[in-house]
């Protein structure tokens, strides 16, 4: 299974007695590159970047779960093929993580809009995150979701600064309620550049 690769096919995908057969030995596989895409911003903002191979992962999953078979396919396709970076850009889900369900109801209801607020850093230029084509994620309690899947589109200029390793690559959230940043290590650098063409 290629990371590289822009979009998954109905060829793509494994039969459900493949999957299953299979399931063990790729989620194993699997793990070390998504340690690598994982990354923490604070207390309990996780950032995991997507890819080919995570959708993949994630269309299998789903098919997996809902035995829809061949019908449900495209709908996956459709939903998840999105979430795979093209070449000039990141994509990222964000998951907000709180376990216990009344704290994590009260912190949600004073995160509306973090979404608008997450932004990338390398070196000067600063790179703000883009909700994808998906509904708003935040009620209008101002209560936001707890899961959201951003976009960070970057220049020719930017790609370059972000592969050469001589700037600092920096993900930020700069929400009101919460403002917190990580410097990407050079692994995780490397790992993410592969995602551009």
């Amino acid at each position: 299974m290629s990371e590289a690769e822009r979009r998954i096919t109905p060829a793509d995908i494994l039969s459900a007695p493949e999957y299953d057969q299979q399931r063990k030995a790729l989620k194993a596989n699997l793990i070390p590159m998504k340690k690598l895409r994982r990354i923490e911003v604070g207390p309990f903002a996780t950032f995991y970047f997507e890819n080919y191979a995570t959708m993949w992962m994630q269309v299998q999953e789903m098919l997996r779960i809902e035995k829809g078979g061949e019908a449900q396919i495209e709908g996956e396709l459709a939903a998840y093929n999105p979430l795979i970076p093209q070449g000039h850009e990141l994509i990222a889900t964000l998951m907000l993580e709180i376990e216990d369900e009344k704290r994590r109801n009260a912190v949600l209801l004073t995160l509306g809009g973090i979404e608008e607020t997450v932004f990338l850093e390398i070196g000067g230029d600063v790179i703000r995150a883009t909700p994808t084509e998906y509904d708003d994620r935040t009620t209008a309690d101002g209560k936001t979701s707890s899961v959201h899947w951003l976009r960070f589109k970057l220049t020719g200029q930017q790609i370059v600064h972000f592969r050469n390793g001589t700037e600092r690559v920096v993900l930020g959230v700069s929400h009101k309620s919460y403002g917190h940043m990580a410097v990407l290590g050079a692994e995780t650098r490397a790992a993410l550049a592969r995602d551009f063409a």
